[in-house]
């Protein structure tokens, strides 16, 4: 994939497989690709986009600094005011290497982390990631390994694509694989470490969804399964627990869709590439106590969505933004195929989950209906008036960003 031109930088919010995060209500967007002259194109890594919920307005600022190639299949993750990047793909192929910028300068620097202590996972991508404190937790994901990592590693943690064997010579020297390896990077300390796991482990996988509530991490989907299924990490003893979740309505089999924890024991799970190969647009909810799946009614089934992210918002909202509204698989006897049409989208809308608070309500209101209020609205505090001020621009909006 190229590299996308630096002209018309609005145009480049339409994307997929990207990172998000939000902070103080600021949704951040990095990375990712979209399609440009009918070709798939990697969106620079040299800028990041902001959107401010509150007002629904965005804004393009520049990252300097030893910036990581433009890369598919990373993973972004959000910890102590710094973006992360790990691994991913770039023009030369796989990558396991790592970059950090720090989002709390006044000016974005990109920085390669280096002089780590312990041994680097293999390159890889399609990975995913929980934060937890300080450590960012990978688990699964698809990519390379040579033939000497391949025999210190268990057949059970890595499985060999068939057909995927490079040699030199007539040795065979490097293959390619999905594994289920539990990686801790600790950016404190710059340390790498494999942790021992215990209990059901998950099947090897990539293109899942991952979460993390309190100190446990649950992994969902990214495997050939009619029905999508659930694991979850204790973070403090590595025990795998796997749900049995047959007694209940369980959603289609899945890869490439959002699980967003909503509560201490409910996550939210929205879109997504279905075994059957369409793009989906349902959302369901898993209680984590009682162990099973309810189907939510929405407002948003005309939006289909795959590689899209899911951030958790203020009052607990669901914050979806871009992905693909109709990927497909195309099937036939020899091949696997992408369809060739695809469209990226660049909208940002919210699933609310619970009921909002007075002030919440009070906010919108005004918002809504400024006219009411007249000069009142000069006699607000000049925080809250900022905020304010903030909500009508949202809501008499032309165009707007955000719907709810």
């Amino acid at each position: 994939m190229d590299a996308a031109e630096r002209t018309a930088p609005e145009s480049r919010l339409e994307r997929s497989s990207h990172t998000a995060f939000i902070d103080n209500n600021t949704l951040y967007v990095w990375g990712g690709y979209q399609v440009v002259a009918g070709k798939d194109v990697m969106l620079p890594s040299d800028e990041i986009w902001l959107c401010d919920l509150d007002s629904g307005t965005w804004e393009w600022r520049e990252i300097t600094g030893d910036k990581p190639p433009d890369l598919s299949g990373f993973c972004g993750s959000h910890v102590n005011g710094a973006l992360y990047i790990f691994a991913g793909c770039d023009s030369l192929g796989y990558t396991n290497q790592m970059f950090s910028v720090d989002l709390t300068e006044q000016h974005y620097s990109w920085q390669r982390v280096t002089d780590t202590v312990g041994t680097t996972p293999s390159p890889r991508n399609k990975h995913s990631c929980w934060v937890h404190g300080d450590r960012l937790i990978y688990f699964g994901g698809y990519g390379c390994k040579t033939m000497g990592e391949v025999r210190n590693t268990s057949s059970a943690s890595f499985v060999v694509e068939e057909m995927s064997w490079t040699t030199i010579g007539n040795a065979l020297f490097r293959c390619w694989g999905w594994n289920n390896e539990v990686n801790v990077f600790d950016t404190h300390t710059a340390t790498w470490s494999m942790p021992e796991t215990q209990g059901p482990v998950p099947a090897p996988r990539g293109c899942h969804s991952s979460a993390l509530v309190g100190n446990k991490g649950y992994i969902s989907g990214g495997v050939e399964t009619a029905e999508l299924d659930m694991f979850c990490l204790d973070l403090g003893t590595w025990t795998w627990t796997q749900f049995d979740v047959s007694q209940s309505c369980t959603p289609l089999g899945r890869s490439m869709f959002t699980m967003t924890p909503v509560s201490d024991h409910t996550l939210f799970i929205y879109g997504g590439l279905g075994t059957d190969g369409n793009t989906l647009n349902d959302a369901w909810q898993f209680d984590t106590q009682r162990k099973e799946w309810t189907e939510m009614t929405h407002p948003h089934k005309d939006k289909p969505r795959v590689c899209h992210t899911a951030c958790l918002g203020s009052d607990n909202d669901v914050v979806v933004f871009g992905g693909s509204s109709n990927m497909r698989i195309l099937m036939d006897s020899v091949a696997v195929l992408r369809a060739p049409s695809q469209d990226h989208c660049r909208d940002v809308f919210i699933f609310q989950t619970q009921p909002y608070s007075l002030f919440r309500l009070c906010e919108d209101f005004i918002g809504r209906n400024p006219e009411l209020f007249g000069k009142q609205l000069n006699w607000l505090p000049s925080k809250l008036r900022s905020k304010i001020e903030k909500r009508v621009a949202f809501f008499s909006s032309a165009t707007p960003v955000l719907t709810a």
